[in-house]
């Protein structure tokens, strides 16, 4: 992997690897996600959290799952932290149709100027397509994303003579 790259995972997609692995996306999309973290452990990608993140983990049920996910959060380098200008994208971003949580994870990683907002959610990488203009973060599902990186830097390895 030859670039560094920022990475804001939502609740859904940190919450894959703990999934029930019977369906094999559910499978495909825990095993690319802790294979991205293997690179944030060995330092080569960053992972950032936010307090949206840690306020959508206290409203889960599942006690074990949600230590898991705290776990994997250890590994963030940074955490965002919400104020009157993500209050303020968040509405914008509401208004366009996003949800809540959505919304206040998008203002997030805008903020925080990542790379890529990872997410298994089907709807809002749709939504995201729909407003690509009005949004100012690439939303992409962990595999399709993956596999964009790895299409890219195989054919930048090509150049070399």
């Amino acid at each position: 992997m030859n670039q560094d790259y920022k990475l804001y995972l939502d609740v859904c997609c940190l919450n894959r690897p703990f999934d029930d692995w019977t369906q094999e996306r559910i499978r495909l999309e825990g095993e690319v996600i802790l294979s991205i973290f293997e690179r944030i452990v060995a330092k080569q990608w960053e992972l950032i959290s936010s307090e949206a993140i840690d306020a959508e983990l206290l409203k889960m049920k599942n006690l074990e799952k949600s230590q898991n996910v705290q776990r994997l959060l250890n590994l963030a380098s940074a955490s965002i932290m919400l104020d009157s200008n993500i209050d303020q994208r968040s509405q914008e971003l509401e208004n366009l149709g996003f949800g809540l949580y959505d919304s206040f994870h998008i203002a997030c990683a805008e903020i925080g100027k990542v790379d890529v907002l990872l997410t298994t959610d089907d709807r809002l990488i749709s939504r995201a397509k729909r407003y690509a203009n009005s949004i100012n973060v690439t939303i992409s599902n962990p595999v399709t994303w993956l596999m964009s990186i790895f299409q890219t830097e195989g054919e930048s390895n090509n150049d070399i003579p």
